[in-house]
């Protein structure tokens, strides 16, 4: 475990052109939250491309309840306190960021918005927040950490331990400090909203994609069709030590299936050969956070995978304090529905270290490239600042669960 505190630096910007900051200012100007970002993500993405992303499975009981439970805590806060030097930076892991919220992994953000990959790490780079870099991504992750040196990585692992360690050994040469093993998806699961939407993998080149691409021009010249001409036919890049296979080859299932046998003895080996520090996404029973502390992971991130896997299972919200209560020295991180600075400091208030956004941050990147992505860092950080302000607290450690009333009649 690496502890030694380390500060990040704010600076690494990007230049884009004229044209295309025009058309991310354009497209930015009536977001003021990060719900905003979706309709206007519907608007520009064809149908199935955004149904795969806004989508999670079955019945959507888990992704309902994700944004349910932060109705059901209200804020006790305090009056007439000088709150004048509020401060939102945290120390995870060892390192400083400036606000305690970072960038879920999510797939093929690349076949979303040009370069989606790169666009959200560089973005985070840059204002001070952790950004994970997902297996599923369409970018190499070496050519991401070169652009954004802090920028973890998210594994699904392989079927088999040799591929297993040949993936952990590729991102350890890449300059890798910290890997997330996300452990929730062992099985496939029933996402048949994919079905309904017409999203399937592989990509199938057939009519209906082919008129989901006339109807749609902007996102088939300014992501597709400019990628292609740039990068060539997007593979997934980064599911294990070579480049995996290309979106249209019916090789995918085939590489992302075969994790039933995985088990917790396979998470030991992956700590006894990763030196730097290593995060396992996916928990919600307090149980296994403590198999998660005794295998000699540096921290969790409670998940239910933004309700994509086990329809039904529990918001992390509702695992929360029990996590924490047997989390000791490990860190505890969350993930899955947030959308509010509200939603970070009540996740935070119960012992939360940092909270990470997914769906917003792949519609910023979509609509707007690096600009919409600092857009949406820049609402959600004013947001805890302005909201800090009103609870009376000025730095994020004076937080504690007697802020927090259960009431279920803020329900809506």
């Amino acid at each position: 475990m690496m502890d030694s505190e380390t500060r990040l630096p704010l600076t690494s910007t990007k230049s884009s052109t004229p044209r295309a900051s025009w058309l991310a200012s354009r497209r930015l100007a009536r977001v003021f939250c990060l719900d905003d970002f979706e309709p206007v993500a519907k608007r520009y993405l064809p149908r199935p491309i955004f149904g795969y992303v806004a989508g999670a499975a079955e019945t959507n009981t888990s992704y309902r309840d994700n944004r349910a439970v932060f109705q059901e805590y209200g804020f006790m806060h305090r009056v007439l306190r000088n709150v004048s030097t509020r401060e939102q930076s945290i120390t995870l892991l060892g390192r400083h960021y400036a606000a305690p919220i970072g960038i879920a992994p999510m797939g093929i953000s690349s076949l979303t918005g040009y370069r989606g990959d790169l666009a959200q790490a560089q973005a985070a780079e840059r204002s001070g927040i952790p950004m994970i870099l997902s297996s599923s991504s369409l970018i190499r992750l070496e050519e991401v950490v070169e652009a954004a040196p802090h920028t973890w990585f998210q594994a699904y692992l392989p079927s088999e331990s040799e591929r297993i360690a040949a993936l952990v050994d590729r991102v350890a040469q890449a300059g890798v400090e910290t890997l997330v093993v996300t452990v929730d998806s062992a099985v496939v699961p029933n996402r048949e909203n994919n079905l309904r939407n017409g999203f399937k993998t592989p990509l199938s080149p057939d009519l209906k994609l082919l008129w989901d691409g006339l109807t749609h021009p902007s996102w088939s010249l300014g992501t597709f069709l400019r990628t292609l001409a740039r990068h060539g036919m997007p593979h997934f890049e980064n599911s294990g030590a070579e480049r995996g296979a290309a979106i249209v080859s019916r090789h995918v299932a085939r590489d992302f299936s075969g994790r039933e046998h995985l088990d917790w003895d396979e998470l030991r080996r992956i700590r006894r050969q990763w030196q730097g520090r290593l995060v396992i996404k996916g928990v919600l029973h307090p149980d296994d956070v403590v198999t998660a502390r005794q295998s000699g992971a540096d921290g969790v991130i409670l998940s239910n995978h933004g309700g994509r896997q086990l329809d039904g299972a529990i918001s992390p919200m509702r695992a929360l304090p029990q996590a924490v209560d047997v989390a000791g020295d490990m860190a505890v991180m969350i993930d899955s529905g947030f959308r509010r600075g509200t939603d970070i400091i009540k996740a935070l208030a119960l012992g939360a270290q940092c909270a990470f956004v997914g769906r917003p941050f792949n519609y910023a990147a979509a609509i707007g490239g690096e600009a919409g992505v600092d857009h949406a860092i820049r609402l959600l950080m004013s947001e805890i600042r302005a909201d800090m302000g009103m609870l009376g607290i000025t730095r994020l450690n004076e937080l504690d669960p007697s802020m927090l009333v259960a009431s279920p009649t803020l329900r809506s």
